[in-house]
């Protein structure tokens, strides 16, 4: 039998020097965004205020299948890529089962997570515009981090707006973040109309995403020679995210494997659109058939319990609608410790491909997650972030069933990052005082019910 290593790396010239967008062999496309003024779908003239103008290209690009790295990202991705492809053989003998357990894990740099796969291009093609500065979101605060990196390495000034729960939890992503220049604010803030909206509703709101978003983009808008960038759902993030997806399957081949099943965690989708991209372009193009598993958390679950329509991005209502799997925008959900996941919606490519069968999806409570990071970090010796936790929670239950059926499958998950700025949730699990709210239907339906009546 042949020896497979317990991690895999490809040589350094064999990083992607391409992107791969799905959305080319999808053969119905995603609906499209559509102006919240006319109805109609956007324009590149109706992004280009908010977008820097090669970014706002590719979120409308529905078929070119590949677009070529600039040089000066491929550069910046070869100080921390190619990122490991490993076999968890530790897992594997614990749960005594027969499954073959690989992870990409993508926890490899200072933000701590994939993130950074992102921010480099964005960094990047603002300043080739000749942008003066840029804003942001973001949760857990990887994005937020990895912005911050890239934007200190191509002379952007930055802010960023933290979702409030996220940045009391974690106050040394904030020291992170000032190292890299950037200026950090808890959102929702009294330095926006939108944040003091919010405010004014509920003073004592946790804020969420959509939140963030609101001020984000409010200040972009506002700020001559500014745009705002954004870390998930949007097309051309799950188009950077596909090195990961296309670094697995190179180096899966290279040892002549092929997943079953590939998990990633799901909160807008930045990192399960980047892993699955090559492998759903198999299914896609009738080439392979993998089952591919969105996770998502109990407490925010909009592919298990979202509904398909048309809706917000963010809280203040300012950006495009988007047909997504969506909880509707003024859903504030509980202060879970996967900030990360902590969104109202899911990518309009994911919930598409969703909607139509090519992939199915399933949510945890979080301290079943946690039971789940810990068992891996023992095993594999690596402290993951609670938004992977949800995919090695799916992982290691899809290993179970092996065990229970006798069948080795093959089982690929995304590792996004590791939790060290997530002590306090560690903490709060040891202690058992962890809340696994779940919202009830009513609550949801009474955020539904606000959904925008576009069809």
């Amino acid at each position: 039998m042949k020896h497979i290593p317990n991690r895999i790396y490809l040589p350094e010239d064999r990083i992607p020097r391409q992107w791969y967008n799905l959305r080319a062999d999808m053969k119905e496309k995603p609906e499209p965004l559509l102006n919240p003024a006319t109805g109609k779908p956007v324009t590149l003239a109706d992004l280009e205020p908010v977008f820097c103008t090669e970014l706002a290209r590719q979120e409308l690009d529905d078929t070119t299948p590949y677009f070529d790295i600039p040089e000066p990202v491929l550069e910046f991705y070869k100080m921390y890529r190619p990122s490991p492809l490993i076999r968890a053989y530790q897992l594997e003998k614990y749960l005594d089962t027969p499954a073959k357990i690989y992870y990409k894990f993508e926890g490899n740099n200072t933000s701590g997570s994939h993130k950074l796969n992102s921010a480099a291009p964005q960094a990047y093609y603002a300043k080739a515009q000749g942008l003066t500065s840029l804003t942001t979101e973001t949760g857990a605060g990887q994005w937020g981090t990895a912005l911050a990196e890239a934007c200190s390495f191509f002379g952007l000034p930055l802010t960023v707006y933290m979702v409030k729960c996220s940045y009391e939890q974690k106050p040394f992503r904030k020291a992170v973040i000032e190292t890299f220049d950037a200026k950090i604010i808890p959102s929702p803030s009294s330095t926006t109309n939108a944040g003091r909206a919010i405010l004014a509703k509920d003073p004592n709101t946790t804020g969420s995403l959509g939140c963030a978003i609101s001020e984000a983009v409010e200040t972009a808008v506002t700020t001559p020679g500014c745009r705002y960038v954004l870390g998930s759902v949007l097309n051309q993030v799950l188009l950077h995210q596909s090195v990961i997806g296309l670094e697995s399957a190179e180096a899966m081949e290279m040892i002549g494997e092929y997943p079953d099943i590939v998990i990633g965690c799901a909160g807008g989708g930045s990192n399960l659109g980047g892993l699955i991209a090559p492998f759903m372009r198999d299914k896609l193009t009738g080439k392979a058939d993998p089952d591919i598993v969105a996770v998502e958390p109990a407490s925010c679950p909009s592919l298990t319990r979202g509904r398909y329509a048309y809706d917000f991005c963010d809280t203040g209502k300012i950006t495009p609608l988007a047909k997504m799997y969506t909880l509707g925008s003024g859903f504030i959900p509980s202060a879970s410790h996967a900030g990360g996941l902590r969104y109202h919606g899911m990518s309009p490519v994911l919930s598409k491909l969703y909607h139509d069968g090519y992939m199915r999806a399933v949510s945890y409570e979080q301290s079943k997650v946690f039971e789940a990071a810990v068992l891996f970090a023992k095993q594999e010796t690596i402290l993951p972030a609670p938004e992977s936790s949800h995919a090695i929670r799916a992982a290691i239950d899809e290993a179970i069933k092996c065990r229970e059926t006798g069948q080795a499958k093959t089982i690929l998950f995304g590792l996004t990052g590791t939790g060290y700025f997530d002590m306090t949730a560690y903490e709060n699990f040891h202690k058992g005082n962890m809340n696994d709210y779940v919202p009830t239907d009513e609550e949801l339906e009474a955020s539904l019910s606000q959904l925008p009546t576009f069809s």
